[in-house]
């Protein structure tokens, strides 16, 4: 693996991919295969925003609960 590769790489394992999912990017980035390797990544950050939503959702019941206790 090229050292731009391993950055990549360094790079997906800190955009919360697994090791087995930022191999298969790299294996894609390297076989020219972008359209395979764009649609694997818009997947990953489409989990990552519905994580996000997740999590909102759940600080907002959150402060509403903290909300009713001090009124």
């Amino acid at each position: 693996m090229s050292e731009q590769e391993q950055q990549y790489y360094r790079n997906l394992l800190d955009a919360g991919c697994s090791d087995k999912k930022a191999q298969e990017c790299i294996r894609y980035l390297q076989a020219g295969k972008n359209d395979a390797l764009l649609k694997k990544l818009a997947e990953h950050r489409n989990t990552l925003l519905d994580n996000l939503h997740t999590s909102q959702s759940q600080i907002d019941c959150l402060d509403y609960f903290v909300y009713q206790i001090r009124k």
